[in-house]
């Protein structure tokens, strides 16, 4: 299975929300932690990686309803399955086990969706790289600007180790998401090229997608769409695109940029519209679907799916509405000094 080729022929959908789906189950402090976890001396409740190995029965039906819904790429549970942000609830010695454990229950699901719908078009597993909750740019104190919470090569360790586990797993592409900070994923970057190059493998396709935070159109980081695009395309992407923060109407002018400056193909998917008040997302599918069907007839597009707030439903609507439009065709740029 080729992933370059099956762009070449149609967009392919991206799963949406994992956490939104994880919340419908209404998961006590005891769920989380299972027999395994049942003494932890630390509340686990809201460490959605760990039910890869507390309930990997719920996540694996989460990843079958969005392969029922018509998604093509399954993203991992591994958001926040580094070294550094397990810290917040002392696990950090389980990291590389979840990247494993995630990795496999998205691979089984992928296998029983084709084993049930023999004939179906190829299904892809994507190894979720998150951001990580310490940045390399800013610093978390107002105090002192110069301060680092963490280095970069802890940053390119712990990277290293979750790649280590999503390959191991069974991933068939990298997917380094939700950039705030380019430093932050030239770290992911580089580790993965460094897993492959120590471990004389095959590269598999990284997949980049950034996060504009707010209507200046920048990073956290403070880079516009094309300053961040340059900066990570020496990594040779399959894809650039943008997911989370915004909903897909302030998210469209950004699509349209990044379509005709990457040279590689381009992913979209954004949140279901702005939370409201009470942090609920309130756009309802078919609404998603609409703006995402117009990107995809302006050309904008070869990946679309979902975000924060979007469910099943959402990539349906989604699926339904691109699988008969052509996918962007990949510009021809010409470099300039």
């Amino acid at each position: 299975m080729n992933i370059r080729k099956e762009l070449e022929k149609r967009i392919l959908v991206i799963d949406g929300a994992m956490g939104t789906m994880i919340q419908r189950h209404k998961l006590t402090e005891e769920d989380y932690r299972g027999e395994r976890f049942k003494n932890w001396p630390s509340d686990v409740k809201g460490n959605n990686d760990l039910l890869n190995i507390t309930q990997p029965d719920i996540i694996k039906g989460i990843h079958k309803l969005y392969l029922q819904a018509g998604a093509d790429i399954i993203e991992t549970n591994t958001f926040s399955s580094t070294v550094i942000a397990m810290a917040d609830y002392d696990m950090q010695a389980l990291a590389y086990e979840l990247n494993v454990a995630a990795a496999k229950c998205a691979r089984n699901a992928v296998n029983e969706f084709v084993a049930e719908n023999p004939g179906t078009a190829p299904k892809f597993v994507a190894g979720a790289i998150g951001p990580l909750n310490k940045t390399l740019s800013l610093s978390p104190d107002v105090n002192n600007p110069g301060f680092r919470a963490v280095t970069f090569d802890e940053v390119v360790a712990a990277y290293y180790e979750q790649i280590k586990g999503l390959v191991d797993g069974g991933v068939d592409v990298l997917l380094i998401e939700t950039i705030f900070d380019t430093l932050n994923a030239k770290g992911a970057i580089f580790a993965a090229k460094k897993y492959f190059r120590d471990h004389n493998q095959a590269e598999l396709p990284i997949m980049i997608s950034g996060t504009i935070t707010d209507a200046s159109g920048r990073t956290l980081s403070g880079q516009t769409l094309e300053a961040f695009y340059t900066s990570v395309m020496h990594a040779k992407p399959l894809s650039v695109g943008l997911n989370c923060a915004l909903g897909a109407a302030e998210m469209r002018s950004h699509i349209e940029e990044l379509s005709q400056i990457a040279s590689c193909f381009t992913s979209a998917y954004p949140n279901a519209g702005l939370p409201n008040a009470m942090g609920e997302y309130d756009e309802q599918p078919h609404e998603t679907a609409h703006f995402i069907e117009e990107w995809a007839n302006q050309g904008f597009v070869n990946i679309v799916g979902g975000c924060c707030g979007t469910t099943p439903d959402h990539i349906k609507h989604i699926a339904d509405n691109v699988r008969k439009i052509v996918p962007r065709p990949l510009p021809v740029l010409e470099t300039a000094m």
